[in-house]
């Protein structure tokens, strides 16, 4: 009797332990599961809607965000800019590997008005600020020494775009340049469509038209660090540049008219190297760009259809970013010029070589060299291009 009682309790023992770890499994997936959504709204948490929402010469501006299960983004239509990207890291964490403020006041008081922006009319340099087109000079504000920089004093980095989010993935911007706005000609439409795609690219597509002949070269200039903003030095990053050749640049950084190989000097990245490996060698171009701030000439070699631009490599996140594009050429730009004059939205200031920049684009004052590529749109046609930045891990 006494072991058929034994026998009776230890089964009822087993039973409540049962449940009880039954239950406490339930509950490390349900805290799990909070953990996760804690983890995704921890990144929004970071920007608030409230300091994006003002008005910049008479016209709304707002934050908004797209995503898919692996990225999230943040845009603001003040210059059409990306604020922040977060990707997963080879531990699976989310970092924000695209450098930017917490408000559209920090932009707005920015010293350095390009982060993240939509550049354009013109992107890059114009030498002297003129530019002649079907045999009419045209002058347009000098910004940068004495030349012209992204479009002039108000490029679109300083404008307000109408922005609809088409769909959970996918922004798009319009914006009208009027007639000789920045001393341009014709009326220039312009939208730009920003999507993050099932396999984990942000993708950049640029169409205009003009009602009038005029120059248009589009970019976007975001500012990178692969192991997250306010890591430190961007000089580790491994870095693969998928041409043989560049444009040599004169002291204002306007390119000479040549274009040379890249063999034999700091500028070959055709296998990767860390951008801080040759930096600082004793190079003429070196010099003028305080670092790199060249254009390079992509050889062609194609992925999924398009250039292949570039490869880089986040030395301690191992977040790989891939470029692809339909433009022949990329600025290479290794935050030469940062001055720890403005504080990102992690707290932390601008720091120099803290950042770098890949700007897919036809090539620096295309307008004044013939042996260019020429970005001349002319009325009946359509600029269209698409770049893509893809991300992924490394497998080590």
């Amino acid at each position: 009797m006494f072991n058929s009682i034994k026998h009776i309790s230890l089964i009822a023992i087993s039973i409540l332990c049962f449940a009880s770890c039954k239950k406490e499994k339930k509950e490390k997936v349900a805290t799990k599961d909070v953990v996760e959504v804690v983890k995704k709204d921890s990144i929004a948490s970071l920007l608030k809607t409230k300091n994006f929402d003002t008005i910049v010469n008479g016209k709304k501006v707002q934050l908004y965000w797209i995503q898919n299960s692996n990225i999230k983004a943040a845009f603001t239509n003040y210059g059409g800019r990306i604020v922040g990207l977060w990707v997963a890291d080879k531990k699976g964490k989310m970092i924000d590997v695209v450098a930017g403020m917490d408000s559209a006041k920090g932009f707005i008081n920015s010293t350095e008005p390009y982060f993240g922006a939509t550049i354009g009319r013109v992107g890059n340099r114009i030498a002297k600020g003129k530019f002649t087109l079907n045999g009419k000079e045209y002058s347009i504000p000098i910004n940068n020494g004495e030349n012209t920089l992204h479009g002039g004093k108000k490029g679109f980095q300083d404008v307000v775009w109408e922005a609809k989010k088409v769909n959970e993935h996918t922004i798009a911007l319009k914006y009208s340049a009027a007639d000789m706005e920045e001393g341009f000609p014709g009326n220039l439409d312009v939208t730009v469509t920003y999507s993050i795609t099932e396999d984990n690219a942000v993708k950049m597509e640029y169409k205009a038209t003009t009602d009038k002949p005029t120059i248009v070269n589009l970019t976007n200039h975001a500012f990178f660090n692969l192991n997250g903003e306010g890591s430190g030095s961007i000089l580790n990053h491994k870095v693969q540049i998928y041409a043989d050749k560049y444009t040599p640049v004169d002291a204002g950084l306007i390119p000479t008219g040549t274009i040379e190989d890249v063999e034999g000097t700091p500028f070959d990245f055709r296998t990767p190297h860390t951008i801080g490996e040759r930096i600082e060698e004793t190079n003429k171009q070196l010099t003028f760009g305080k670092g790199y701030d060249h254009n390079f000439v992509l050889n062609g070699n194609k992925k999924n259809g398009l250039n292949h631009v570039a490869t880089i490599v986040g030395d301690k996140s191992g977040i790989i970013m891939d470029v692809t594009s339909e433009e022949p050429g990329v600025q290479f730009y290794s935050g030469n010029f940062m001055q720890s004059k403005n504080t990102f939205k992690s707290g932390v200031k601008d720091d120099f070589r803290t950042t770098f920049a890949l700007e897919t684009q036809h090539f620096p004052d295309a307008p004044n060299q013939p042996n260019f590529p020429s970005i001349t749109l002319n009325p009946g046609e359509e600029y269209h291009t698409v770049s893509l930045y893809k991300f992924s891990v490394e497998n080590n």
